[in-house]
């Protein structure tokens, strides 16, 4: 295990290197996010997969979030979108937009779920944007094993999570934030599933036919 200070700009540099060669090694990697401190794999990598799995401690059926550090990265995952689909991904990304979208057909990964869809942001933390344009789309939970509090620092994840993770990258402690709102584009008009922190009136200026639920339900984070 490997401990990084990222408030130092050369020891961010070596720790993205490290986490992306931890990655290739299908290692867990810990690093903040505009929320909580999250613990991240590569998304093509089933033993890192499995790896995330257990040190979350998860039996789930829903399929595991990514992560992109790009747009461009997102829409080599996904199949083509309706108009309104990508605007709302080209005028809130990076930033507390989640989205859940049809995978492309060729895709090689097995996250769980059904395998046809999958739930995508682009964080805004410059931290997990540098390990995420350098190791690519990767599977990305909290910090923190099922039942206890999504870690707001490092220290606190490393409390959780212990040995079953290669590499922490410090970067102090993030600001308690609201979730990220999150927008089925598998339907047309796009359709919200979650409220968080983008208000809907906001949404609505690059999408005005976004579909509201009477009680939008939860995905995974």
């Amino acid at each position: 295990m490997r401990w990084v200070d990222c408030a130092d700009e050369a020891e961010r540099q070596r720790g993205i290197e490290l986490a992306a060669a931890a990655a290739r090694r299908h290692q867990l990697v810990v690093f903040p996010t505009d929320t909580v401190y999250a613990v991240a794999c590569d998304a093509f990598s089933a033993v890192g997969v499995e790896r995330l799995n257990e040190a979350k401690g998860r039996i789930s059926e829903a399929g595991l979030p990514v992560m992109v550090g790009s747009i461009r990265a997102a829409k080599a995952l996904i199949r083509a979108l309706p108009v309104e689909a990508e605007a709302l991904i080209d005028g809130f990304w990076p930033g507390q937009l989640t989205v859940v979208a049809i995978v492309q057909a060729t895709l090689r990964w097995d996250l769980g779920g059904d395998g046809r869809t999958v739930t995508l942001r682009m964080p805004v933390h410059p931290v997990a944007l540098r390990v995420l344009q350098e190791v690519g789309p990767m599977a990305v939970v909290a910090a923190n094993r099922v039942g206890e509090p999504p870690p707001l620092d490092c220290e606190a994840a490393q409390a959780q999570l212990a040995d079953s993770v290669s590499l922490y990258l410090d970067s102090g402690p993030c600001r308690p934030a609201d979730s990220s709102t999150v927008v089925d584009l598998t339907v047309k008009p796009p359709r919200l599933l979650r409220h968080g922190s983008l208000p809907i009136s906001v949404l609505q200026t690059v999408a005005p036919d976004l579909e509201l639920p009477d009680e939008p339900g939860l995905t995974p984070p």
